[in-house]
């Protein structure tokens, strides 16, 4: 009898229980189903230079693309330097939205500026940022803008990051015109994860000059010496990439720094090259051309050529030995395929790295018409 009363006591306990779990998923359903996914075609829009006392007005682009309607229940924001107007009533599904955010200018300098905008059925934020940089008088690009990416004018399609040490984030830039007859919001694709950019300002109006900002992360790139890629600067995003837009980017990685003390420095190995400029002269209709550089070790210790590196494909190298007594010295044969360099762009040059402190990297220059 004990027994039959602790079964039925058991039994309306996972009767209980499992009415209480189908209750709970009863209120989570409708949850899931009405689940919200909010996007944001620019979550960061950079306004470049602003002027004083100017306020200037971002408009970030967001659409419903969740099951149901959604309605913004507020936003907070960094500051109040910052006012924020966005729809007040029902946003249905599929429907394309705009939070505007206007900054107000009041202060000199840099201004990256946040605003989280709340929603109904979802839990967290949708956050935004504003930035740029306030200044007295605006300041445009006074070079030439010599080649072109695509519809935009530009002042360089190459980049070069020589000597940078290991953990260093050196930064260059490229000016760009708009020279279309619309708004355009460049964007940088197929970035590599050691390489960073940014656009400012993030939407360029017609004739208005703009300047794409590249950071290098020494720290992501495993190899010393040449580090070679491709980006392009599409015009708009969802733009396709193609030749005419291409960025070549490359890097020259060194050890980090070191503090050598004078005695080592007196016993190193030091690096003389014969020629850093190697004239081949012209092709004369042959299909390849050759020539010899010189590697001497005038220091006092080992040196040792632990890279050789191509710039561009139609160069090829052969090195009698990697490592260089003091007082010796070996011979680089240099060899210069014509049909394949007369197919690129750039300089053909040779990249050395070796353990000489002082000069850590050389590079050759081949001259060939």
């Amino acid at each position: 009898m004990k027994m039959k009363l602790i079964r039925t006591h058991y039994n309306n306990i996972k009767g209980n229980l499992g009415k209480c779990l189908l209750g709970w998923l009863a209120v989570l359903q409708p949850a899931v189903i009405t689940a919200q996914q909010i996007t944001v075609s620019n979550q960061v829009i950079d306004c470049g230079q602003v002027l004083y006392m100017k306020p200037v007005t971002a408009q970030f682009e967001l659409m419903n693309e969740g099951k149901g309607n959604v309605t913004i229940q507020g936003v907070e924001k960094s500051c109040g330097c910052t006012t924020v107007s966005y729809p007040r009533g029902t946003i249905t599904e599929n429907k394309p939205f705009v939070v505007a955010a206007t900054y107000d200018a009041r202060q000199l300098g840099h201004f990256e500026k946040y605003i989280d905008v709340y929603t109904s059925g979802a839990s967290l934020p949708i956050s935004l940022t504003i930035k740029g940089v306030v200044v007295e008088e605006v300041h445009d690009y006074g070079g030439e803008y010599d080649f072109m990416l695509g519809k935009l004018k530009a002042d360089k399609i190459d980049l070069e990051f020589d000597d940078v040490n290991k953990g260093e984030r050196p930064m260059q830039e490229i000016h760009i015109l708009n020279t279309t007859g619309d708004i355009i919001r460049p964007v940088v694709m197929h970035l590599p994860d050691y390489l960073k950019a940014e656009v400012s300002p993030s939407a360029i109006p017609p004739g208005k000059p703009g300047v794409v900002q590249f950071t290098l992360e020494s720290k992501q790139l495993h190899d010393y010496g040449l580090t070679q890629t491709t980006v392009y600067l599409g015009q708009n995003p969802g733009d396709r990439t193609s030749p005419d837009k291409e960025i070549n980017v490359c890097s020259i990685l060194l050890p980090a720094a070191k503090n050598i003390s004078e005695r080592q420095l007196a016993y190193s190995p030091k690096l003389k090259i014969s020629d850093a400029v190697l004239d081949l002269g012209s092709f004369d209709g042959k299909k390849k051309k050759k020539g010899v550089v010189t590697i001497e070790n005038v220091g006092r210790t080992d040196l040792e050529i632990n890279s050789l590196q191509m710039y561009t494909p139609g160069l090829s190298v052969e090195l009698s030995s990697a490592k260089v007594p003091p007082g010796e010295s070996v011979k680089l044969k240099i060899t210069a395929d014509r049909k394949t360099l007369r197919e690129t762009r750039q300089k053909p040059r040779i990249l050395m790295i070796t353990n000489d402190p002082v000069q850590p990297k050389a590079i050759i220059t081949v001259n060939v018409k």
